[in-house]
């Protein structure tokens, strides 16, 4: 390309009839460099906050398999990438000046030969959005551990993860990751993260509470060492362990560690139990069989098993069945959908548990509702139900 000289910029200005007066004295003559048409630039959009983690030296990571929408992960935090359009075709200039720059840097030079690198009429831009949790749950679901004896687990023939395969396979951050492990009570055997067989599980459990009636230990005072010398003759030390960090506190008192246990936890634990093994169960009847199945001193109330299970009052006798939050679908509308197709109408109080989850940073479970059903009065109490036929 040929320089334009100081006389042909001045000319060109008055054919534009632009007055120099107003414009900085600086003008930037650009030209197409040699690659400047291959297209391999993306432009991403970053929030300050991401800005500083790639300036910081850390990475981000775009994460999803061939199948899935791709979201972009940092340490800590998921984004949804999506392509945007701009009427306004962006040009990738090296070491361009802003007029910032060049009112800054008066004496530079009058006029400034460019070459443009790369052009694009889009770019990616990011949503902070939820985690995709639900796969990590179903992934280790295809192979709970029965325990040490089981048969089972040596001749499965199922994958196996380790932190690094779930980085892989899951489309959200590495702390979101980590604290879902600990929120669905993962343990690392031999490597690789498992979830207890909810028989398992239960039959570990059940040792600890006859341990602490056995001994009259306070459900807030139960010492590790004791559980460990009583119990690991009957299973692994590690699992007592895990079974005390799953359903307890852990704490150190005058250099002993302690379990605060939580009520809670071990009485919702108890009632999937029961009501695994029944599609509906009478609810008089499942209350008092509950509440004489709890280890001792502790109380059985129904709001323990939000997102667990379902009371229908509608019926007479009332009646109550197991419905796992984590059962449903993770897609908002399919979510919905699901519930629909359970219940026709359901009050705010017995949906939340249901749809809590999907609320994303900011968000109520009102915003929810409004957004996806349609609220009228049934018998003076408000009900919501599907804004969409339910096939």
């Amino acid at each position: 390309a040929a320089m334009r000289s100081r006389a042909e910029v001045d000319a060109t200005l008055q054919t534009a009839k632009l007055n120099p007066a107003e414009l900085l004295p600086a003008v930037h003559c650009l030209n197409f460099g040699p690659q400047a048409g291959s297209g391999e630039c993306c432009l991403l959009q970053l929030e300050p906050g991401l800005c500083a983690e790639l300036e910081a030296g850390r990475s981000l990571v775009i994460r999803g398999e061939k199948d899935e929408h791709a979201v972009l992960c940092s340490k800590d935090k998921t984004y949804d990438m999506k392509i945007a359009d701009t009427s306004n075709m962006l040009l990738f200039v090296p070491g361009c000046k802003t007029p910032e720059e060049l009112k800054a840097d008066q004496a530079s030079c009058n006029i400034i030969h460019s070459q443009i690198a790369g052009f694009s009429k889009n770019y990616w831009e990011l949503r902070r959005c939820r985690p995709k949790l639900k796969k990590l749950r179903k992934l280790l679901m295809e192979d709970p551990y029965e325990g040490p004896d089981s048969q089972k687990d040596q001749a499965s023939t199922f994958s196996k993860y380790t932190t690094e395969d779930l980085l892989n396979l899951i489309q959200a951050s590495e702390e979101e990751i980590l604290h879902q492990l600990q929120v669905i009570d993962a343990c690392k055997i031999e490597g690789y993260w498992r979830i207890l067989d909810f028989n398992y599980e239960m039959k570990l459990l059940n040792h600890v509470t006859q341990l602490i009636d056995s001994e009259s230990w306070p459900l807030s005072k139960v010492p590790l060492c004791a559980c460990l010398e009583e119990l690991g003759s009957l299973e692994p030390r590690e699992m007592i362990e895990h079974i005390l960090l799953s359903y307890g506190r852990k704490y150190v008192d005058d250099g002993e560690v302690f379990f605060e246990m939580h009520e809670d936890k071990i009485c919702r634990a108890i009632a999937q139990m029961l009501l695994q093994n029944a599609v509906k169960f009478n609810l008089s009847e499942f209350e008092e069989i509950w509440q004489h199945s709890v280890p001792e001193g502790m109380t059985t109330r129904l709001d323990q098993l939000q997102g667990l299970a379902l009371v229908d009052k509608s019926t007479r006798p009332g009646t109550i069945f197991l419905l796992k939050v984590e059962d449903l679908p993770e897609d908002n509308q399919e979510r919905f959908n699901s519930l629909f197709g359970i219940r026709e109408k359901w009050t705010e109080v017995d949906i939340t548990p249901y749809i809590q989850d999907l609320c994303a940073e900011k968000q109520t479970v009102g915003a929810l509702l409004t957004k996806y059903a349609r609220s009228s009065m049934l018998n003076g109490v408000k009900v919501y139900n599907s804004r969409r036929p339910i096939s």
